[in-house]
């Protein structure tokens, strides 16, 4: 009978690994996740999803007007979905309480590429979206320059020195949560830009300027962590935020792979970027920002 025969769901796509009675399809660029088979049961037809969206890039320093520390790009938009009861992983706290029900054909998986980290020319480079079925995450915003703002996005880039603001996460807002606020850049004659926002924190505001020791620039927000690959990852931290002035603090990156900042003096030192295929920000400059991380879509169901 088809009970006995077809039980559960047939599908092909991606890197595909296996925990315990779960398959996971990974898909870290472009594909096709085919179901070839669909299982009888109509509750193992639904499968559990993460898909997180290509981090902003981060900011660098602006030799015009006043001297703009490189801010924080945003870690890309963080969406998850669990087919609950069949699948029992520990989730994030961003995790939708439902998975996605497919059928027989073919589902083009699009991972978003990080944004390019930008060096003294003004450009904000956010990142792209990742698709799976009717999930899209946000690309990640990037950094704000010349005291203007971070970029909305899945999670927000963080606010330029002198008084740029964080730029706003969950845009377009998604029923639960994708990331979070860019944090504060604030002004000097010394001062900090705003750290990147993270899936589940926002990004730190700068330092509030004054003397050059204690001046500081924005960390990152933290990413969020599921196990929906078989053990616990933490994906989507926001960009950590450059500083300007001697003996200045660079902020660091959210953990979850966002990029470290850098500084502009006594030595130039260029944003980190965002670590691949984890959505996250890139780090603000010195001279360029760094590179958002690339995404990821995460599949997962029951096959035995």
């Amino acid at each position: 009978s088809v009970a006995l025969t077809n039980p559960y769901l047939e599908a092909t796509g991606g890197t595909i690994t296996c925990s315990g009675n779960f398959k996971i399809h990974t898909f870290t660029g472009p594909g096709t996740f085919e179901v070839t088979k669909a299982a009888s049961a109509a509750a193992n037809n639904i499968v559990s999803y993460m898909v997180v969206a290509g981090g902003g890039g981060g900011t660098g320093y602006v030799n015009a007007g006043p001297h703009n520390a490189g801010a924080g790009g945003g870690a890309g938009g963080f969406r998850e979905g669990k087919n609950a009861p069949v699948d029992s992983y520990t989730t994030s706290p961003l995790n939708a309480p439902a998975g996605i029900p497919v059928s027989v054909q073919s589902y083009t998986i699009a991972v978003g590429a990080g944004g390019v980290g930008t060096a003294n020319t003004g450009a904000q480079n956010s990142g792209s979206v990742s698709t799976f079925s009717t999930i899209t995450s946000a690309g990640g915003g990037a950094g704000g320059v010349s005291g203007g703002a971070g970029v909305a996005g899945g999670s927000g880039g963080g606010g330029s020195r002198d008084g740029g603001a964080g730029g706003a996460g969950n845009t377009p807002p998604t029923p639960v949560s994708q990331g979070a606020n860019g944090g504060l850049g604030v002004g000097g004659p010394y001062g900090g830009a705003g750290g990147g926002g993270g899936a589940v924190a926002v990004g730190g505001n700068g330092s509030t300027g004054g003397s050059q020791p204690t001046e500081v620039g924005g960390n990152g927000g933290a990413g969020a962590a599921t196990s929906i690959t078989g053990s616990s990852v933490t994906r989507a931290g926001g960009g950590g935020a450059a500083a300007y002035g001697n003996n200045a603090t660079s902020g660091t990156g959210g953990p979850g792979g966002g990029g470290n900042g850098g500084s502009i003096q006594p030595s130039n030192v260029v944003g980190v970027a965002g670590t691949t295929n984890t959505g996250s920000g890139g780090g603000g400059g010195g001279d360029p920002g760094g590179n958002g991380g690339s995404g990821v879509v995460i599949i997962r169901y029951r096959f035995q």
